[in-house]
């Protein structure tokens, strides 16, 4: 393993860290730029980790993980992980000490209500672009959409159920 394998995946994953407004998914699309671009994986492997990343328990960012994992191991797996949580962290802890100091304020809810249009366009970018590294026929286009008419209709429903019934659907028409 070289060392710069592992210096490309903390200077991949130390950005993402601090823009992944919405959580783990809303970088998906910038992941997957980066995963390809740096040669660590091909499109299709790269569709794998993410169903993996989905379907076990744990944070949605777990696919930095695994794109770590594939691109050098353990030790990978590792500098990708606290590339991604660590800066994120800090700044966190850093900005909840003085968001509490302007709480109330009228700016502070001016912010929150402008990062909400932002995370979800980055949530919606990490969306297509894994719809459109899957096979990205049709089918998997109408399936997406009827899932996405479902959580907008109802956004409290077990997301679980969903992906169960476009799994199920995709199995059937793809």
């Amino acid at each position: 393993m070289r060392a710069s394998v592992l210096w490309d995946l903390a200077a991949v994953f130390a950005p993402l860290s601090l823009l992944a407004f919405g959580g783990g998914q809303s970088i998906v699309a910038d992941i997957d730029h980066q995963a390809l671009a740096h040669g660590w994986m091909t499109q299709a492997q790269f569709v794998d980790l993410f169903a993996i990343s989905r379907a076990a328990p744990g944070p949605g960012a777990l696919l930095a993980t695994l794109v770590g994992w594939k691109a050098a191991g353990w030790v990978g797996a590792a500098v990708a992980s606290l590339a991604l949580f660590v800066p994120s962290s800090l700044l966190a802890y850093a900005m909840a000490a003085l968001w509490r100091r302007f709480d109330g304020h009228p700016a502070a809810h001016a912010i929150e209500t402008a990062l909400a249009p932002v995370a979800a366009g980055l949530l919606a970018a990490g969306a297509v672009a894994v719809v459109r590294a899957s096979s990205g026929s049709l089918v998997v286009w109408a399936i997406a959409g009827v899932a996405l008419a479902i959580f907008m209709a109802r956004p409290k429903l077990n997301p679980l159920a969903v992906l169960a019934a476009a799994g199920a659907a995709g199995a059937l028409l793809g």
